[in-house]
């Protein structure tokens, strides 16, 4: 049986792709990143969706500016950044959620895959559930394996990379199974594109009454069209009610600034907020299913906009 704590410190990462001439510049990088966030008492790392699409680069220019180039070429990179991965999660006994990327494991149309490690090794991985348009076409990215909910010694643990963070049922099955934390690896080149993951994720830690885990891409990547612009910030998020802060908002880099977003988080507090919060969004969820049975629809036969819609 696993024994989870009650406390756990958690960093986010506002993370830039770079360019890498070399495997020993990504090993560099991604030992200094890691080693800074457990440096600093972090016990769960979170990297963002697409982080690994800057392997890309050690293909060479050409195949990293061709899209479907650039997701073969990280894909074959991708066991030995989860090898060096797992030994820093190891070093440092620390558990890293890895920048997502695409995987082809035996299929010829690619997922968009985040690993899980644990301090002793890997715990599994989450695909992501929802394409959006762009992944569709032109990068014919398609779902992968079922949620999957990690039981750990941080607490249970689920992941919605992105876009599925949009969608609450996926937030809510993992509530259900027990997750305490969600995890959102987002990867946006609009504010627009941001903000939608940022309210969804916001959305789904008042839902479900629990803490959500933004990370996310920032800066230019422009020689990878998939990745060639990111905006975005790292963030912290709980319910905006008894014992949490008010906006929600437990901590937040600067949009756009590489970094770390540092938080401690209480998994009691998780439960006495869903047991004796101002509101009950996690108990009073399946009352809304009840009321949405049946949609009473009236129309007024004096509506000009009906008329003229007719």
């Amino acid at each position: 049986m696993t024994t989870r704590r009650d406390t756990i410190s958690i960093a986010s990462a506002a993370y830039p792709l770079e360019w890498h001439e070399s495997w020993a510049s990504v090993e560099e990088k991604l030992t200094r990143w890691v080693g800074e966030a457990a440096g600093k008492g972090a016990d769960l790392l979170v990297f963002p969706e697409y982080g690994a699409m800057e392997l890309a680069s050690l293909a060479g220019a050409a195949a990293a500016a061709d899209p479907k180039r650039a997701l073969a070429a990280a894909a074959e990179r991708r066991a030995q950044a989860d090898a060096l991965l797992a030994a820093l999660a190891a070093k440092h006994r620390v558990h890293i959620l890895g920048g997502s990327g695409p995987v082809f494991d035996g299929i010829e149309r690619p997922v968009n895959r985040a690993t899980f490690f644990g301090p002793d090794g890997v715990l599994g991985h989450q695909d992501k559930q929802v394409m959006t348009p762009y992944e569709r076409a032109p990068l014919d990215v398609v779902p992968g394996n079922a949620l999957t909910l990690f039981i750990t010694e941080l607490g249970r643990i689920g992941i919605l990379i992105c876009y599925d963070s949009e969608f609450p049922l996926f937030a809510r099955a993992f509530s259900e199974a027990g997750a305490e934390i969600l995890l959102v690896p987002s990867c946006t080149e609009t504010r627009a594109g941001f903000t939608r993951v940022r309210v969804g994720a916001m959305a789904r830690a008042l839902e479900n009454q629990c803490v959500t885990v933004h990370s996310a891409t920032v800066g230019a990547a422009e020689w990878c069209p998939p990745v060639d612009h990111n905006i975005g910030c790292a963030a912290i998020y709980g319910p905006p009610d008894t014992g949490w802060p008010d906006t929600g908002i437990l901590t937040e880099t600067a949009l756009n600034e590489p970094g770390w977003a540092f938080a401690k988080v209480s998994r009691k507090a998780i439960a006495e907020v869903r047991s004796q919060g101002g509101v009950r969004n996690f108990s009073h969820w399946n009352e809304q299913i009840t009321r949405c049975a049946q949609v009473e629809i009236r129309q007024s036969d004096d509506n000009p906009l009906e008329k003229q819609g007719q």
